[in-house]
């Protein structure tokens, strides 16, 4: 009998790889039917439109297919916990304020330097009274590009020399620019004033007004993230071990915040003094 089992087993897939298409369908169902009687067989079977017609109406929603994602994968609502532990707005706000930091002081300059985006973040009015004039940045009509104690600012148009001669002589920046040369006749070379120790003391306190701006703003970032958590504590919608936890997670953040101005300021300081 065991000998018949096994000569069956090993025969059977040679069987059926050599028959026709038409008659593998048949001898599949008949195997089916006779041999399909395992419990792994049958756990293959899918209970999915069974379960969805005995679901009913407070279960309807709780009921998945093999198309649909389960509920629990689905982002649910923030819970007043979830909200008072979420620091991600408080750390958005103190971002900003690093980028603001960091913009204000590239803008600064001593001993005899100067960023070429001061130049080109200049407004310079374009047109006549009669026809009309336009207000527009030195940077969309002309380049800044730096040589040395010089800032050769390369103009596209001829038209456009004088408007940017008179807006960069304009400035607050103190800066002379010189005709242009006769063999480069589109470019207005505008020299660096020297360094001096008013400047470079200028640029030092202009830094220090820009550290207590960064400072200033994580301040309001923090009172608004705290009053937050002290709404949350009057409705009583977040346990007081959440919300010890939530406010040391702010304090953790905002000391960060601070530490990181602290560290770019004094940067930025050592590069002023050194020019």
């Amino acid at each position: 009998m065991r000998l018949a089992l096994s000569i069956a087993q090993f025969s059977r897939p040679f069987h059926i790889r050599a028959i026709e298409s038409s008659c593998r369908t048949a001898l599949l169902q008949t195997n089916r039917s006779s041999h399909r009687s395992t419990p792994n067989t049958l756990q293959t079977f899918s209970t999915t439109s069974y379960l969805l017609k005995k679901a009913g109406k407070a279960n309807k929603s709780h009921a998945r297919s093999d198309s649909t994602p389960p509920t629990s994968a689905r982002s649910a609502p923030a819970t007043p916990t979830d909200q008072a532990l979420d620091v991600s707005t408080l750390e958005s706000q103190i971002l900003k304020a690093m980028e603001k930091l960091t913009h204000d002081l590239s803008q600064l300059r001593s001993g005899g330097r100067m960023n070429p985006d001061i130049v080109e973040g200049l407004k310079v009015s374009l047109g006549t009274q009669s026809a009309g004039k336009e207000t527009v940045r030195l940077g969309d009509i002309a380049q800044v590009v730096p040589k040395g104690r010089v800032l050769n600012v390369m103009v596209g148009e001829p038209d456009h020399i004088k408007p940017i001669t008179s807006a960069i002589a304009a400035s607050s920046h103190n800066l002379s620019p010189l005709p242009p040369d006769a063999s480069s006749p589109l470019t207005i070379p505008v020299p660096i004033p020297p360094p001096t120790g008013e400047s470079r003391q200028a640029a030092l306190d202009t830094a220090v007004k820009v550290s207590e701006n960064a400072d200033r703003a994580i301040h309001d970032a923090r009172a608004a993230h705290n009053k937050r958590l002290r709404k949350f504590k009057l409705e009583r919608a977040v346990l007081p071990d959440d919300l010890e936890k939530a406010g040391k997670r702010m304090e953790e953040v905002v000391k960060k915040g601070h530490a990181e101005v602290k560290r770019i300021v004094e940067g930025a300081k050592k590069v002023l003094e050194n020019q």
